[in-house]
Parts: C-alpha cells; sequence; structure tokens
C-alpha cells in the first residue's frame, strides 16, 4: 500500500468579504495561494466550498426590521398573525419575529413541543411523561405549561425561550400569546391568517392549514420573497436560512448562486488545468448527541454546486466485505480480493451492501461545516481532496 493518506478538508482563509466584493476573483485566488502556501497540487475532482455567508455579504443580501414589517402587513393586513413552529434561536429567529410583531396588533405563537425542528428542546421527554401529557394531541397554554415545567431553560444558551420571544413581541407593543401544540391546525382556534414559521415540514403546515380552512396562509420562505424599497430579497427562501446580522437587520440565505460557483471552475481550469468541483454550503446535517440539536436550520445544505455532485456515493462497505465475504482471507490476498471487487462493483449499487445513502452535497457539506465552524478560523473556503478516492487508488 503505497499511499497512505486519504480524504483531507482544509481550511483555507480568506479576507473579510463586504458587498460587492469579486468572488470569483478572491475564492480563485486563495485556492490557488493557499496551495502554493501548503506545498501540495491542484488535482481534478477536488472540491472547492465556500461559505453561504461570504456570498450572501457579497450579494449584500439583507433585510430590515422595518421591511419584514412591511412585507407582513402587507399579506397579513396588520392584524393578527399566528405563527407556527418557530425554531428557538436568538441567531435564526429573533429578528424576524421582532419584524413580524412591528407588522402585527397580536401575534399568537405556536410553539411545537418538547422541542422545535431542530431540537432545541423546551423540556425533556421524560418531564412529558411524568405530567401525564400526550405531545400528539394536547395543545397547553402558558398557565399549564408552566405549571407542570416551570422556567426550562435551554442547555447551552441558558435562555427561557416563551419568555424571552414573549417580550420581543410585546417590546413592539404588540399583544402576545403563546401556546404549545404539534398540529399546525390547532393555531386556526385562535386565529386563521397563518404564517407556517418551519423549515423542512413547511409545505405540510400549509397543505394542513388551508385544508382546514385557514383565511390566509404563508411561510417564512414567502417572506422577503421580492425587494421592499431596495431591501435585498430571495425568491425561493424568503427569510429562511436567514441570520441576525445587527440588532434589526438579517443577512438572508444566497440567491442565485449557481453561475458563481461555474464561474469559480471555469477560472481555475483556466489557471490551472484541472476540474475541480464547486460548491456553496451552509449548514451541515448532523445532530448533537448532548444538546440534540440539528443543525440543519438553512432550508438545503447546498444551494449551488457543479455537476460533478450530483447524486449519492457509491461505494462498498469494507468492513462488511472482510468479515462475510472474505473472511478467510487476509494480508495481500485479502487486499487484492476488495480491490477486485472495487472494480467491479455495480454502479447502481442494487443488492449490495453500501453506505448509508445521502447525496453528496450533504455529505460533503456537512464536512465543510464542520471544518470552517461559524466562529472566528476566518476559514470561509474550504479545500477537499480525495473525497472521491478509494481503497484502490494510488
Amino acid at each position: 500500500m503505497s499511499r497512505m493518506i486519504g480524504t483531507v478538508s482544509r481550511g483555507v482563509r480568506a479576507p473579510i468579504i463586504r458587498g460587492g466584493d469579486n468572488l470569483v476573483d478572491i475564492v480563485t485566488s486563495c485556492v490557488l495561494d493557499a496551495a502554493k502556501d501548503g506545498g501540495y497540487e491542484i488535482r481534478n475532482r477536488d472540491i472547492v466550498a465556500m461559505t453561504e455567508s461570504i456570498v450572501a455579504r457579497a450579494q449584500e443580501n439583507y433585510v430590515t426590521i422595518d421591511n419584514i414589517a412591511e412585507d407582513v402587513r402587507t399579506k397579513f393586513g396588520g392584524e393578527t398573525v399566528g405563527i407556527v413552529f418557530p425554531i428557538l434561536s436568538r441567531n435564526r429567529f429573533s429578528v424576524c419575529l421582532t419584524g413580524i410583531a412591528r407588522g402585527a396588533k397580536k401575534v399568537v405563537i405556536m410553539l411545537s413541543y418538547p422541542s422545535d425542528e431542530v431540537g432545541n428542546h423546551l423540556v425533556s421527554l421524560d418531564a412529558i411523561d411524568a405530567a401525564g401529557i400526550n405531545p400528539y394531541s394536547d395543545v397547553l397554554d402558558v398557565k399549564r405549561y408552566r405549571a407542570c415545567f416551570g422556567y426550562e431553560k435551554h442547555t447551552f444558551t441558558g435562555v427561557d425561550y416563551v419568555e424571552y420571544y414573549e417580550n420581543l413581541v410585546r417590546a413592539e407593543g404588540a399583544d402576545c400569546e403563546i401556546v404549545f401544540a404539534n398540529d399546525p391546525r390547532a393555531i386556526l382556534k385562535y386565529t386563521d391568517n397563518v404564517l407556517c414559521c418551519d423549515i423542512h415540514t413547511r409545505a405540510r403546515s400549509k397543505r394542513l392549514l388551508k385544508a382546514a380552512g385557514a383565511k390566509v396562509v404563508y411561510g417564512m420562505d414567502d417572506i422577503m420573497s421580492a425587494p421592499i424599497n431596495g431591501s435585498g430579497y430571495n425568491e425561493q427562501y424568503g427569510l429562511l436560512g436567514s441570520n441576525k446580522a445587527t440588532d434589526d437587520k438579517v443577512k438572508l440565505f444566497p440567491r442565485n448562486c449557481q453561475p458563481l460557483v461555474d464561474a469559480i471552475q471555469d477560472r481555475i481550469l483556466q489557471q490551472t488545468g484541472k476540474l475541480v468541483e464547486v460548491m456553496v454550503y451552509g449548514d451541515g446535517a448532523f445532530k448533537d448527541p448532548v444538546g440534540k440539536i440539528w443543525e440543519l436550520a438553512d432550508p438545503v445544505v447546498s444551494p449551488a454546486y457543479t455537476k460533478g455532485l450530483e447524486g449519492t456515493p457509491n461505494e462498498l462497505k469494507l468492513k462488511y466485505l472482510a468479515d462475510n465475504d472474505f473472511a478467510n482471507l487476509s494480508g495481500a490476498e485479502l487486499r487484492a480480493a476488495i480491490e477486485e471487487k472495487i472494480a467491479h462493483k455495480d454502479n447502481k449499487q442494487e443488492g449490495q451492501m453500501g453506505t448509508t445513502p445521502r447525496r453528496l452535497t450533504d455529505l460533503i457539506g456537512s464536512l465543510c461545516d464542520l471544518t470552517s465552524g461559524s466562529g472566528d478560523k476566518g476559514t470561509p473556503i474550504i479545500y477537499i481532496q480525495g473525497y472521491f478516492d478509494n481503497y484502490t487508488t494510488e
């Protein structure tokens, strides 16, 4: 076995990106400079990935609380708005909630329990069991919630999100009522003007509410889907994937990213003669075992990627082959048998023991998110080598 190194994921440092910056120039130069600095060569099928944040920043894709308020007021008439299944996040939802409240006279917040959609827990399942509550059918008001669970705080942030969200709404001069349920239709007891704030289940929530007679139904993907007074926007995802930028402004998920990834691929090909794959990534798709948070609060892991990243991996499970098909072999014989099996594997993976089927962009995006982090590493560009190699690659 002459080659000992497999997949390598590197964080690439970049300057702080500002509105109007040319990301094709910046990303290409950073990747080439990093290769020179790190002493490695650009190879075919390497992967260049950049975080969605720098793309949105370069696009100046921001909206203010007043922009959100105006859109909510236009769509819902400025009266009572019921918001269904918002996630529990100061970064992801607090500014959006302030904008919603500014555009309404009353906000009814319906929180899912025991946790939000991405795993932030209000209470534990054990506490629900002890209280004799059925989360599939029981609708709780704040009084019963407090009587059963008290003032629970988030494991990591130390925030009581029930109190926090109510205070945000009332600070805008709007009335606020909070209820707890897991059927979106429960909101119709309080209002028939509904804003679905869930991310990955939003299509179902909208469908159920409309079928149940809701008068006005929108999702977060419908708010700021067009510019207001020259603001940013995202025609596909609206406020989904937004992050707090300042106390009165959010950065939206980037839009129209495909020309960017294609242009970077072309530029690197021109300068190196190598065809790399390029993608934009946001949240990875993985779960924290302690806080129970499923990381994916963006609508997708990757909003744009080059053609070579389509599909799912076609891989065999080496440990299964070693323990089953070739249990009587070892050493050079075992290696030769596995190499032969890999060389003739079925491209459709039908009837063969392989890896858990997930899209390449979801797997690679998760690797990128874990490599770059979201703090002060200063590496919004990730360079991956050897991802498409296998046991036989030299």
